[in-house]
């Protein structure tokens, strides 16, 4: 039974709520999904030290759902508060976690099936409105997107997994022939953040005007092809290419090609994609490279990457409106026509594959497919305000970090949008990453 709370706009409380709904259940199935594929010996394994057991992932997705939502917005006594600090990311590196004692498969299955329990009562109590963590829904939608946000951490994982291939979607668009070339951007302001997003996290606040100098964006990301000619010109052997830090890296990770390529005794080239080789596909983006090989690719082609700042404006300003958009192809959420988002592929798009998902200024695939890195290091807004807790974002400004942007195939639109920041170390490419390029442009260009 729906209890209706005095004072409220019944109708409009009850489609969120139905949103909120929606965006629980379906991260809920993608999570199950990806814990129920394998047995549980893979479970519990540690499948790589950058990653987790999917047994610890599962529980943690319960036990944030309980710390968020059971016991700070439903006011709910504990579920299991014994296991908290075993859960606390903070508190047990990846690479310590087979060694706790963890709830065993069944245990964690019950432990969030509970839990989700509880939280629709929850739900289906509060009346959205009266403090900062519920208004509009908040706290839902952050608990949402942190489980989708573990479900692309763990899909990862399946990506690492050694083994016969468990999962299976359809084969992402193809295009016959891709998109290519740059786009010049006008220098000028734009409005860089968002304070309007309800569910927005605390770094992507507040909105803030940014001058952006003119520049040149390409209209599509890297590919395979562009990519395999690098490897092939030599470009990993070339420390004239790379940086101090990312020669000193590629030497220690011996690093030859993206991860998951594999060269043939003939010199041919495949991806191992989920368990399943295949062959490159040449106008897919590149996927599984580090901030580091991004760069030298930069170098090796003459130009760089963009700024977070850059990225952002070329996804959302429309020069006819002088506005922000929430995407690129306006404000309506992201669907199969517009990006490659939700696991609904296993793999990236060809470029040009969402012509309907293009910015005004004509630059395409920036959300889905895969996440691209960006030049920025990862630093606060003006105006920044942690919430609802430090953890999420202040802890990490910063630090050796590059920010990445878009999304990527795995990451669900729950948990994307075009001021969404992601981030991670320079070396790390075990995630779903890609990238652009950009340029700085003469006066003459930008007449």
């Amino acid at each position: 039974m729906t209890i209706h709370h005095p004072g409220t706009d019944n109708s409009e409380t009850e489609q969120l709520r139905d949103r909120i709904a929606e965006v629980l259940t379906r991260a809920r199935a993608r999570t199950l999904a990806l814990t129920e594929n394998v047995d549980e010996a893979e479970l519990v394994v540690q499948h790589s030290p950058l990653m987790s057991p999917l047994v610890w992932d599962l529980a943690h997705i319960g036990n944030q759902e309980e710390l968020w939502l059971v016991r700070d917005v439903g006011g709910r006594e504990p579920v299991r508060a014994d296991i908290d600090e075993l859960y606390d990311a903070f508190k047990h590196a990846r690479a310590n976690r087979p060694g706790l004692p963890l709830l065993d498969p069944t245990q964690a299955r019950g432990y969030v099936g509970t839990v989700r329990e509880k939280v629709w009562d929850v739900l289906d109590r509060s009346a959205l409105r009266g403090n900062k963590l519920v208004d509009g829904g908040f706290a839902f939608g952050m608990i949402a997107q942190h489980e989708q946000q573990h479900d692309e951490t763990m899909l990862a994982t399946h990506q690492l997994r050694i083994g016969p291939a468990v999962l299976s979607a359809p084969s992402a668009p193809t295009v016959a022939t891709p998109v290519g070339g740059e786009v010049i951007v006008p220098a000028g302001e734009f409005t860089m953040g968002t304070s309007t997003e309800p569910w927005a996290l605390d770094n992507e606040l507040p909105a803030h005007p940014v001058h952006v100098p003119a520049f040149a964006i390409d209209a599509a990301p890297v590919t395979n092809e562009q990519y395999l000619a690098f490897v092939t010109d030599g470009g990993y052997d070339r420390a004239e290419l790379w940086s101090e830090r990312g020669w000193a890296h590629r030497q220690q990770a011996g690093l030859v090609a993206p991860q998951f390529w594999e060269r043939d005794p003939a010199g041919h080239w495949s991806r191992r994609a989920f368990g399943v080789p295949t062959a490159l596909r040449p106008h897919q983006p590149v996927l599984h490279v580090c901030w580091f090989e991004a760069e030298a690719f930069a170098n090796w082609a003459g130009k760089r990457l963009p700024t977070e700042a850059e990225w952002e404006k070329a996804a959302r300003f429309d020069p006819a409106s002088g506005q922000s958009r929430r995407y690129p192809w306006g404000n309506a959420e992201p669907d199969s026509s517009t990006a490659n988002l939700g696991q609904r592929h296993l793999e990236p798009a060809d470029v040009g594959a969402y012509p309907a998902g293009a910015s005004p200024a004509g630059v395409h695939q920036l959300i889905g497919d895969v996440w691209e890195w960006t030049a920025s290091g990862f630093d606060p807004y003006p105006g920044f305000r942690a919430f609802p807790y430090a953890e999420y974002s202040d802890v990490f400004f910063g630090g050796d970090y590059r920010v990445l942007r878009g999304g990527s195939f795995g990451t669900d639109p729950v948990a994307c949008r075009s001021t969404f920041r992601n981030w991670d170390h320079p070396i790390r490419r075990q995630i779903f990453s890609g990238f652009r390029l950009a340029r700085d442009i003469e006066q003459s260009e930008n007449e």
